[in-house]
């Protein structure tokens, strides 16, 4: 999902690049505003600025673009400073959300680089500092996180009357659903193993609506949606499109966070079983497989030092309990409903074009 997928072909094309250069602009003017006012407290406290700078210059912008599209399909104008100001707001919010997620899930790398926490780890042990060079970059990171998250809320608030009432709500209902979907999940992780397997892959799929699929896709298209000022009817015709299309998205992301390549994805092979993600595959794999494969999968699921040999028998038995298959048989039933709703919108053909490029990217992407 990124303005890349626009092609000369598809006239919205220049639109959202357009979009996405302005976003671009106001996170990099905001930026270098928030680093001159750290150096008045102190030198060293660039550190934090810089990193959550270096994290929002890059990144898909899927959520910026979805808000930018869901505003565009209520009649919102193109120009709009609104909506680049919330499309920056969720870019911060998106940076905060990552900082940290590497931190809980152990993450060195984030898009090709260390993650946040590594980075600091790695100032301490540059510098010589005293004491744990890890304990250091842990709180560092939490506090660059809970800064970003800061700076998002500043740039909504920017908004002012622009943002309506129910547009407030949205970005207030995103950020607390995530923040319960995160604690679901570390939660599954230390308690999936003693809890009954049959029940596994609704857990997860709790997790993924909450954590993820929401956040990702459904909010901000709706966001968008609500500052433009849309009615009711279209609001929920965004959310039975952009929901299921979340969900799509965040399960071809768990299937690349086991059998992606590393090239392509920026992290190891087999880091989300590393992690010890119970995702829906894994889910999937725990209800279908035998005793002696399940409890292999639950006894080292979630150890930082497994193997390649291990990882490669779970994936083994993920593939040979069809888990791989249902996953992809899932992704296309979510796909399907989420196309077929994206059919039903009453929107302008060019937004609707927009929208199914950036769907299909979601579902077939590679990294």
């Amino acid at each position: 999902m990124s303005a890349s997928l626009a092609t000369s072909e598809d006239p919205s094309a220049a639109e959202q690049a357009a979009f996405v250069t302005a976003v671009a602009q106001r996170l990099a003017t905001f930026m270098a505003e928030k680093r001159t006012f750290l150096a008045e407290i102190s030198p060293e406290s660039l550190v934090l600025v810089d990193s959550i700078r270096d994290l929002v210059t890059g990144g898909k912008r899927m959520r910026a673009i979805l808000c930018y599209w869901g505003w565009r399909g209520a009649g919102g104008a193109d120009s709009s400073e609104a909506i680049v100001t919330a499309g920056a707001a969720l870019e911060l919010f998106q940076a905060a959300a990552l900082i940290h997620d590497d931190i809980i899930d152990r993450s060195d790398t984030r898009r090709g680089g260390p993650s946040v926490h590594r980075r600091f780890s790695a100032l301490h042990a540059q510098n010589g500092w005293a004491l744990d060079e890890e304990r250091f970059g842990n709180a560092a990171a939490i506090l660059t996180g809970d800064l970003c998250l800061s700076f998002s809320e500043e740039m909504f608030a920017n908004l002012g009357n622009t943002a309506s009432s129910h547009a407030r709500w949205v970005f207030n209902t995103m950020r607390t659903e995530v923040m319960a979907g995160q604690y679901l999940d570390i939660l599954e992780e230390v308690s999936g193993p003693g809890k009954p397997h049959e029940t596994a892959v609704a857990r997860a799929a709790a997790i993924i609506r909450y954590k993820s699929a929401k956040y990702s896709s459904e909010h901000p298209l709706v966001l968008g949606g609500a500052l433009a000022g849309a009615p009711q009817k279209l609001l929920n015709g965004y959310s039975a499109f952009a929901l299921p299309l979340g969900e799509a998205f965040q399960l071809r992301d768990d299937v690349l966070g086991v059998f992606g390549d590393p090239a392509k994805t920026g992290k190891p092979a087999g880091d989300d079983l590393r992690e010890g993600k119970r995702t829906v595959l894994i889910g999937l794999t725990i209800e279908a497989a035998g005793k002696a494969d399940r409890d292999f999968v639950d006894s080292n699921l979630g150890r930082s030092d497994m193997s390649e040999a291990d990882i490669e028998r779970i994936c083994a038995i993920i593939f040979s309990s069809q888990a791989l298959a249902r996953t992809e048989e899932m992704i296309d039933s979510l796909s399907g409903s989420a196309f077929s709703a994206l059919a039903e919108l009453p929107i302008a053909n060019d937004v609707s074009y927009a929208l199914s490029l950036l769907g299909q990217g979601a579902v077939s992407r590679t990294a």
